[in-house]
């Protein structure tokens, strides 16, 4: 087997022969699929004949209807373990219960066999480290398979073992590798004119830069205090700035806190400045307007990972352990700020753990709470300066 030096992040495979039709497995919600967006980028270079179907969740499916991204198609996963369950916040129904992990049985045969009619030649697995995803592959039929493996899954074609300390988008890019995929660097994302012109009437030419917030994140721990949003957001608002909090139907009640606490610091002035469109907009328009801003400040979370795949700088909150996997890898248009809290603040539990299957302690008290709000502001500050320039505009 051919192994070309020093054209990936990990070892690049000899390609497979008359590849037509790939499938990649990617559940989870918008984070997770932007995480493998510079590896379906490289594939689309490497396979340019070739359709990329993504199996993936409902808010996947409106990212690359909204996009001009390197997608052909994506198949909407069926409820199943550990691939796409029902408590994952995936852009999917959910019943509400945490430990629901009921899986469809029938919706289930029903994708395998239309999947399984379109002859894969290619299917990667980009979804964990196999013990349920690699099986779920394996039932597709594609003469070649690929993915990530820990020691207990079952075996692909060609596997990376999966370490869970390691750059999303590094780990996805080294599976494309064994594909025989060489590592690009990818375009930035591009929102389609109709959403671009859709999110015009949210833009007040009378104020100056854009800056637009998203204090949500999928794991409480992960979410900087609404108070501190408020207090970096009215901050910037005092200096001309308009500022637009975004976040999903279930985030309306923070980002209306946020817009409210940061209201009342403001003169009347400037009070309209600051306004909450959580819950208002497609994720087409979101890309939009993460598109149009000057500076994105966020904690770890999809609204965040969309706006750098998109090229916009971002200002980042994170707990020092998700900077491992999720952190931006430059710094001319990305900031973090990291919080370096190892233990539980309530019960002293370690939550360094390893992987999903670590054991939660049962408190969701937030790990970043020490991040400072001046240096936050600081930083935005500063990417508000030289944006435009970096950016090219």
């Amino acid at each position: 087997m051919v192994v070309q030096p020093n054209s990936g992040v990990g070892p690049v495979l000899e390609k497979f022969p008359g590849v037509e039709r790939i499938a990649v497995l990617r559940g989870g919600g918008l984070g997770d699929v932007i995480y493998a967006y510079p590896a379906l980028y490289a594939l689309k270079a490497a396979y340019p004949e070739a359709a990329i179907t993504l199996l993936g969740t409902p808010i996947h499916a409106a990212l690359a209807a909204g996009t001009d991204g390197p997608i052909d198609d994506v198949e909407i996963l069926p409820f199943a373990k550990g691939v796409r369950d029902r408590d994952r916040k995936d852009g999917g129904p959910n019943d509400g219960d945490q430990n629901d992990d009921t899986e469809d049985r029938l919706a289930q045969e029903e994708f395998f066999s239309a999947m399984r009619a379109r002859k894969f030649d290619l299917a990667l697995q980009m979804h964990g480290g196999g013990r349920y995803s690699n099986p779920f592959l394996l039932r597709l039929g594609a003469r070649h398979t690929v993915g990530t493996r820990t020691k207990d899954a079952e075996p692909l074609e060609r596997n990376l073992e999966y370490i869970y300390y390691q750059n999303e988008p590094d780990r996805w890019l080294e599976v494309a590798g064994l594909a025989g995929v060489p590592t690009i660097i990818s375009p930035p994302l591009r929102p389609l004119p109709e959403y671009q012109q859709s999110v015009q009437s949210l833009l007040n030419p009378q104020r100056g830069p854009l800056l637009v917030v998203h204090p949500g994140a999928t794991d409480p721990r992960r979410r900087w205090p609404a108070s501190f949003f408020a207090e970096a957001a009215a901050t910037i608002a005092q200096e001309g700035a308009q500022v637009l909090v975004v976040g999903d139907r279930s985030e309306k009640a923070l980002a209306q806190e946020v817009a409210e606490l940061a209201a009342s610091r403001l003169t009347a002035v400037d009070k309209d400045a600051v306004r909450s469109v959580a819950g208002e907009l497609e994720i087409g328009e979101l890309a939009a307007l993460l598109d149009a801003a000057t500076v994105m400040l966020a904690s770890d979370s999809g609204p965040r990972h969309l706006a750098q795949a998109l090229g916009t700088p971002t200002v980042g909150i994170f707990w020092v352990g998700n900077v491992f996997n999720a952190g931006p890898r430059g710094r001319s248009l990305h900031r973090i700020h990291m919080s370096w809290v190892t233990e539980c603040p309530v019960c002293g539990a370690d939550v360094t753990q390893v992987g999903w299957s670590a054991q939660h302690c049962g408190h969701d008290d937030t790990l970043i709470r020490g991040i400072a709000v001046a240096d936050v502001v600081q930083d935005v500050h500063d990417l508000m300066a030289t944006s435009l320039l970096l950016r090219g505009k």
